[in-house]
């Protein structure tokens, strides 16, 4: 009998489902790593909220363990490489807390808009300071979401029922979703210049990190108030202090904090800042809705196989999983390819299988490309909810087969629509197993990838090669490939370079500055 550790509070109910299902299951919660380390090799499942670390060091124990459930959505606290290196299956449940989520963004609004915490600690202290606490109303109001997903767009529809006026920056918001909500769609700098207030509903990745910083916040109109029930890493809190120092932000609401559980904070204490310990999903309607969302996935995993809402495997058969295999890392990365190179708002994307791909279980595969497109601008997207996403944000999905081969016996392409333009990129396998691309924007190349590209579009004139051998020298940046292509002499051409280490923005600066550069981006697999 299959046997799961539950070590953060759930619902009683997950315990039921568990063992109606044929699942033995242990409750242990608040203990320490140490003693997790010491028990977890007796389990097959380890089921959690956000207090416990699942680490590498954790799941070097782990010898038995084959899924981890995350009864909600942010898996910070979960090693995911280690796991998905380990062959463990990490599984969240991303919808079962949205409502709770948009709903605690919108308290943090009329609190900050009237100041009531503040109002409550005055009048409970025996003063009656009615003329110190002077509020705004939200009517008539310019609300800013950044982030309009699943979370972002139930705070959106919640405040057009205010009678705000309400735009929104999300680089994956169609036009047509857009009108649906009732929003308008903006650039950042736009959303930044007319919000009265701004709400954050993004992941925390690469590109959002200190989303909200000293350069953003000078931006903003005078007066502006942040709400951010998403990430605490989103917003630089040093920069937020100044400008609450300085009276610009006329005040600010925060759920999460880059350092959790927050005991300090240099926010704490002010009259111009709600604070709140991670209420977002605190209901009990929303941990009712996680706890049974994660044991029911968990054990139909556990008991049959079956694959549920995981971050790294699709859903699919063991008997397929051995043939796909090679696929699924081709498919990642051609979607990862066009994801990293893509920065305007997604319209369509068309995914051709030709060849033997033709012949396969293709779902899983474009899962995969979906997922992989999508992960750069969302970190709850996986290969489950990925064409979810895609039809929330009328991001159009097609799949073509073409049995006949072409120049190879099996070929995936991988075309992507955006607000700007429409670009392509294909590969093929290579001895059966081994991944390489094979076209770029229409331009031949054959290139295996690896962990750091670059990746330049340039103009095809004597001196380039030679002038970025030389910005790479003197980076001391280490060239393992380099792979040329070109559609026709002296016009458009792609460098495709495999280096050793990370690309730093002052780099990619110097590549952008040889002539006859279009384009250079650090590309990661």
């Amino acid at each position: 009998m299959p046997r799961v550790l539950i070590s953060d509070a759930l619902s009683p109910r997950a315990v039921e489902i568990f063992r109606e299902r044929g699942v033995d299951t242990d409750v242990m919660t608040g203990l320490t790593p140490d003693d997790l380390k010491k028990i977890i090799g007796k389990y097959d499942g380890l089921a959690v909220r956000s207090a416990t670390k699942v680490t590498k060091a954790l799941l070097e124990h782990a010898e038995n363990l084959k899924v981890i459930g995350r009864a909600g959505i942010g898996v910070d606290n979960i090693d995911v490489p280690a796991a998905t290196q380990r062959g463990i299956v990490v599984m969240n449940t991303p919808f079962g807390n949205s409502i709770t989520t948009a709903e605690h963004a919108i308290a943090l609004m009329f609190a900050l808009a009237r100041q009531l915490p503040a109002a409550d600690r005055s009048t409970q202290a025996g003063k009656w300071e009615k003329s110190r606490f002077m509020g705004v109303e939200l009517t008539g109001k310019t609300l800013g979401v950044i982030g309009c997903g699943n979370i972002g767009s139930i705070v959106a529809d919640r405040a057009v029922g205010l009678k705000m006026k309400v735009i929104a920056y999300d680089p994956f918001l169609s036009a047509e979703r857009a009108v649906t909500l009732g929003v308008e769609k903006v650039e950042l700098d736009d959303l930044l210049a007319r919000a009265d207030f701004v709400t954050l509903h993004t992941p925390l990745t690469d590109a959002t990190r200190h989303l909200i910083d000293a350069k953003a916040l000078a931006k903003t109109k005078k007066g502006v108030r942040i709400i951010n029930c998403a990430r605490g890493g989103l917003i630089l809190e040093e920069d937020l202090k100044a400008a609450l120092d300085s009276g610009h932000v006329a005040g600010a609401a925060l759920d999460v904090f880059p350092v959790e559980p927050a005991k300090e904070n240099a926010l704490f204490g002010r009259d111009d800042v709600v604070a709140t310990p991670h209420l977002g999903a605190a209901t009990t309607e929303a941990q009712e809705n996680v706890a049974l969302q994660v044991a029911e996935q968990m054990s139909d995993y556990l008991t049959t196989g079956a694959v549920t809402n995981a971050l790294n495997m699709p859903s699919l058969s063991a008997e397929e999983a051995a043939r796909l295999k090679p696929y699924m890392r081709l498919a990642e990365q051609l979607g990862g390819f066009a994801g990293q190179l893509t920065t305007t708002g997604l319209k369509a994307v068309e995914i051709s299988y030709e060849g033997h791909a033709a012949a396969l279980n293709v779902k899983p595969l474009t899962a995969i490309v979906l997922t992989a497109l999508l992960a750069p601008q969302l970190d709850t997207v996986n290969m489950v909810n990925a064409p979810v996403i895609c039809r929330e944000r009328d991001i159009r999905v097609s799949e073509t087969r073409i049995a006949e081969p072409g120049n190879y016996h099996t070929l995936i392409r991988v075309t992507v629509t955006t607000e700007r333009r429409t670009r392509s990129i294909a590969g093929t396998l290579f001895g059966g197993d081994r991944p390489r691309i094979v076209e770029i924007e229409a331009v031949p190349m054959e290139a295996e990838l690896g962990p750091h590209m670059l990746f330049v579009r340039n103009k095809d004139k004597p001196g380039f090669i030679g002038n970025l051998g030389r910005t790479m020298g003197e980076a001391e940046i280490n060239i393992a490939t380099f792979h040329l292509g070109r559609a026709a002499p002296g016009g458009d051409a792609i460098c495709l370079v495999q280096v050793d280490q990370a690309l730093s923005d002052d780099v990619l600066e110097c590549v952008r500055a040889i002539p006859n550069v279009l384009q250079a981006r650090s590309l990661r697999f």
